[in-house]
């Protein structure tokens, strides 16, 4: 039943959202072209708006492929009509409540707060699909609980999103930046696919550029939420084929100096299949060292799952937002929703990337694509 509310709900708030918003653009072209007709721009926003429910529907890939393109842009732009259709309608009832704009003169003061909204949303998306085509290496240096024989170089992504719009375009930069890190291990935490493995246009590329990774002890990768469903069983052999080691609920002793865990999500859209998530306190017993563990956990909502039995907590899928004000919530949803963070001295290290790719929307504001390097001692 809850499920149910909140459905009904999402779609509530984003019909509204999209009313009011494709309301006030028909207003303002409407200014400018005083024929447009009002059924053909309905019919035509209506479908953008409906763009992103129509792309996970059981259609042909190319249909769905070239539906999510369309989708992915529409929303950005989208979300920052809202926005900012609202705050030029916030001041301009301000200005009327306080008189301080003449009633004969407010027809062209909605011209012009339209055109003003018109190109600062034109400039945000423009710049959120420059950004969104960057990549940014950061780099984390951190002391384990555990001792650790030497030093070891982590490498992580999350995020990956194969299938999604501009994924695969972006891949050889992504092994490229992980390649220069010169790795010992590589993990992928989550979220490798986007869903549908068969929304991805070249697999056979995309797997050979998953083999040119370069690392001492190998590349290992856990489930994320995007990661289940029907099309699990190709998304598993596609892993194995390009020599992706994949953790489900299992673990790699690494070099007889570490332990990693990969954690299935907690809550995969269409399911795993017969694998389940099992309790991290099995996981420990089947562990007969006593090393440094390092857990691949998609989802930072679980960091509290866990304390002083493990050293560090490797974490994506928040993208810290992606678009700014996204990431408001983000940070008011997450104990971290981005970075290192580390409750008291006995408590593990977390670190939360805001992944190496975009979601859906092919763009970023205040926030960048990253790769996470992670040098342990």
């Amino acid at each position: 039943m809850q499920t149910i509310l909140a459905v009904l709900l999402t779609i509530f708030v984003y019909g509204g959202m999209n009313f009011y918003a494709g309301k006030r653009l028909f207003q303002y072209i409407k200014l400018i072209f005083s024929k447009l007709n009002g059924i053909v721009f309905t019919v035509f926003y209506t479908f953008l708006a409906l763009s992103m429910f129509i792309s996970v529907m059981p259609l042909p890939v190319i249909i769905k492929n070239t539906v999510r393109l369309i989708s992915g842009y529409w929303t950005g732009i989208f979300i920052y009509l809202f926005i900012f259709f609202l705050f030029s309608d916030l001041i301009i009832l301000s200005g009327k409540i306080l008189k301080l704009i003449p009633a004969h003169k407010l027809r062209s003061v909605r011209f012009y707060a339209g055109t003003l909204v018109i190109i600062l949303t034109l400039g945000v998306v423009s710049y959120g699909l420059y950004n969104g085509n960057q990549l940014k290496i950061v780099s984390y240096d951190v002391q384990l609980n555990r001792s650790l024989s030497g030093e070891m170089n982590i490498v992580f992504i999350s995020d990956l999103h194969l299938g999604d719009v501009n994924s695969e375009r972006r891949l050889e930069s992504i092994v490229q930046g992980i390649n220069s890190l010169n790795p010992d291990i590589v993990c992928i935490i989550g979220d490798i696919f986007n869903d549908d493995f068969y929304t991805i246009r070249d697999p056979e590329r995309a797997s050979a550029l998953l083999k040119s990774i370069e690392s001492t002890f190998g590349v290992f990768a856990s489930l994320g939420n995007h990661d289940g469903g029907r099309t699990l069983p190709s998304m598993k052999d596609f892993l194995e084929r390009s020599n992706v080691k994949l953790l489900n609920c299992e673990h790699a002793i690494i070099d007889d100096r570490l332990v990693l865990i990969g954690r299935l999500d907690a809550a995969p859209i269409g399911g795993f299949g017969e694998m389940s998530r099992r309790d991290f306190s099995e996981i420990l017993a089947q562990i007969d060292a006593d090393l440094p563990i390092v857990v691949m956990e998609h989802n930072p909502r679980h960091i509290g799952e866990y304390g002083s039995e493990i050293d560090l907590l490797l974490a994506g899928h928040t993208h810290r937002g992606q678009l700014f004000p996204g990431s408001l919530f983000t940070r008011a949803l997450f104990i971290v929703d981005h970075g290192h963070y580390q409750k008291d001295s006995g408590s593990p290290h977390v670190i939360v990337t805001q992944g190496v790719h975009t979601w859906m929307m092919p763009m970023r504001v205040g926030t960048s694509n990253e790769i996470a390097s992670v040098m342990v001692r």
